[in-house]
């Protein structure tokens, strides 16, 4: 019965995550996951934590700011953390974004925007990628009240360039730029050296792709300190405690750990680029990655047919139902041995 909710609940379409699946023995490529453990220093860390599970963990994660800040030349006040760079964007949504004018983002995007949007009241208006499914700066020249952009993007794994996000946030002094960089530690440059020069910029960033904490659930943005300021605000006025303590002690051995961070990156860059040759060899178009996955199409199959057979096989991708990419498949970059099983199930296939 629905005669209790809310309004606004009637009128939702919420997001769909990628299938987890119960079974063993699948190839998971289908929800941009880390391949490789994540730093040994994580487990000792949360270990050592257990013994104050008693006590409430800091509300201001100030360990886990202070720890964040140097790494990206910031000082610890301008480092916001919540659970997951999800939360960090939904108190975005709700600090930020919500103005009379409306808030643009692409068409081919991350799903959840529009999600956020519905939820929070928020007119927004999807500005086409180009012919070549890229974000075209100067299609952005146009009255509205803010911009979010995923650098690089998802699903098509194309990024802009560092000089491009200044140029956008030069012609937009007046309008709050967000880059939401979940990706960009595979190949993109970060926007995070802009912010001390553009007041108007937030840089949103993930420790679950290039940390392998997607079940930890800690995030983080960087901006100046009223930006930062406005997102403290919503949180305390929702929940004081978004991050536990182990994930606070296990995302500082995370950041710490520069070594596996710099080995884990090249492996997976390393293993993206032999998953494209691979996959043109099969006759797929592959747009140009800066991720951790890959966005393919075949001409001679169409992606819907390509993503049921492959998931009949124990392949998993993912595949969207949407105007302008329904034949393409993101595919995340695994381990070696996972590509070579989704390769030979292809060529078996095609």
């Amino acid at each position: 019965m629905t005669r209790f909710w809310s309004p606004v609940v009637h009128a939702l379409s919420p997001y769909v995550p990628g299938e987890q699946p119960k079974q063993d023995g699948i190839v998971k490529l289908n929800t941009n996951e880390n391949p490789y453990p994540p730093s040994p220093r994580v487990e000792e860390a949360i270990a050592a934590a257990t013994d104050r599970l008693r006590l409430y963990p800091d509300p201001r994660a100030s360990k886990l700011r202070e720890a964040i800040a140097p790494r990206y030349g910031v000082a610890a006040d301008e480092v916001f953390v919540g659970n997951g760079s999800d939360e960090v964007l939904a108190h975005t949504f709700q600090a930020l974004l919500k103005h009379e004018a409306p808030l643009l983002f692409p068409d081919v995007t991350y799903s959840f925007y529009p999600v956020y949007s519905g939820l929070y009241g928020i007119r927004y208006e999807e500005v086409p990628l180009d012919a070549a499914m890229r974000v075209a700066i100067a299609d952005y020249r146009r009255k509205c009240s803010s911009i979010l952009l995923p650098n690089p993007n998802a699903p098509t794994g194309i990024a802009l360039s560092r000089a491009e996000i200044e140029t956008l946030l030069t012609e937009h002094p007046d309008q709050l730029v967000v880059i939401d960089e979940a990706y960009i530690d595979f190949g993109g440059e970060s926007a995070v050296p802009l912010v001390a020069r553009h007041d108007n910029l937030l840089v949103v960033q993930t420790l679950s792709k290039s940390r392998a904490l997607a079940g930890l659930r800690v995030g983080f943005a960087i901006g100046q300190r009223p930006l930062i300021e406005a997102l403290e605000r919503v949180k305390d006025s929702f929940n004081s405690y978004p991050l536990g303590g182990l994930a606070q002690a296990g995302a500082i051995a995370a950041i710490e750990d520069e070594a596996w961070f710099t080995e884990a990156r090249r492996r997976i860059i390393a293993s993206r680029e032999k998953l494209v040759r691979d996959l043109s060899g099969l006759g797929f178009t592959v747009l140009p990655s800066a991720a951790n996955f890959v966005f393919a199409r075949h001409p001679g199959r169409s992606g819907g047919e390509l993503f049921a057979r492959l998931r009949e096989h124990g392949v998993l991708v993912r595949h969207f139902r949407k105007s302008r990419i329904e034949d393409f498949l993101r595919i995340t970059v695994g381990t070696d041995a996972q590509c070579d099983r989704l390769i030979a199930v292809l060529r078996e296939l095609i």
